[in-house]
This record gives C-alpha cells, structure tokens and sequence, in this order.
C-alpha cells in the first residue's frame, strides 16, 4: 500500500510540474500579446530582452531598416553596436518575419551581403568592425540596402586554379 502511494506521488509531482510549464507558457503567451510588449519576439533571447531594456533606458538604439521593394521594419542595437552587429540584428528580424509569414524558408546571407549593401545618407556602411556611430547612424535613423558589386582590384580570380598535371603530356605524344 505505500508503494502505491509513493507511486501516486511522483505521478502528482510529474503532472503539478508540467502543470506549472503550461501556466507559465499561457502566461508568457498572454504577456507577448499585449500591445505594449508588440516589439517582443514570439520566442525572445536573453539578448533581445536586455537590448529591449536597454532600449527603453536610452543607451540602445531604434534603426529602420528600408529594402529595396519599399518595405520596412524596424531592429534595435546597443549604441556602440557595429555595422557587423546591425547585419545580425537585420538577420535575425527578417528570418523571424519569413518565419511568421510563410514558415521555414532558406535566405543565403552570403549572397545578401555579396550583392548589397547597407548604406545611410549616402554613405555605405562596408566596414564591419566600424561603429554606426562614425557613420552618424543613431536612434530612428533610417538605413537602406543599395545593390553593390565589389570590384576585383588586381583582375585576378578569386579562386585557387587546378593545376593539371597530365595537360602537357596528350600534346607531346
């Protein structure tokens, strides 16, 4: 008879625990719905709610970022972010909005950067380990991608070539 009760206690605790997960989730889920936190991602980090944080407390900024179909949104980075930073913050927003929109979808981030390149007033932001402050990005500044297509400098290919061993060798014979 006690085991049975011992069983029927580890049966109470497994179920009062997923009980509370499911509390805390219900309670999560209705946080991130009210329109005061709208800016919260569905499945935050801890880096997101420290920048949102810091946001709010001034020493974070709100950047808008304009693609080239006219489209919006809006990121937020620490003000001694780098243009390297700001690609990843831009990274993260837009898989999360691909995500919301048409679910699980691939983006080659190298041939995103390859291709464009993030610019603001007039000025292109190529240096990754620059800070957006020496480009005069600060907070709702506005920053747009511009097609750029890095030029080869020497001419030469940026792939190693195949040596060919036996190329010589069918012109001998």
């Amino acid at each position: 008879m006690e085991s049975g009760a011992k069983e029927e206690g580890k049966v109470l605790g497994y179920n009062s625990k997923k009980v509370k997960k499911v509390a805390i989730l219900s309670t999560l889920a209705a946080l991130l719905d009210d329109p005061i936190l709208a800016d919260v991602p569905k499945k935050p980090s801890l880096s997101d709610v420290d920048t949102l944080i810091n946001l709010e407390l001034g020493s974070a900024m709100c950047i808008s970022i304009f693609k080239l179909d006219g489209t919006s949104f809006d990121v937020a980075v620490m003000n001694s972010a780098t243009v390297k930073d700001l690609k990843l913050a831009i990274k993260k927003k837009v898989i999360e909005l691909e995500q919301s929109k048409m679910g699980h979808r691939h983006i080659s981030w190298r041939h995103v950067w390859a291709n464009f390149c993030l610019a603001h007033h007039n000025g292109k932001l190529l240096d990754d380990d620059a800070a957006l402050h020496d480009f005069g990005v600060r907070n709702n500044s506005q920053v747009h991608f511009l097609p750029y297509v890095v030029s080869k400098g020497s001419g030469r290919h940026s792939k190693r070539r195949k040596h060919r061993f036996f190329h010589g060798l069918s012109k001998l014979s």
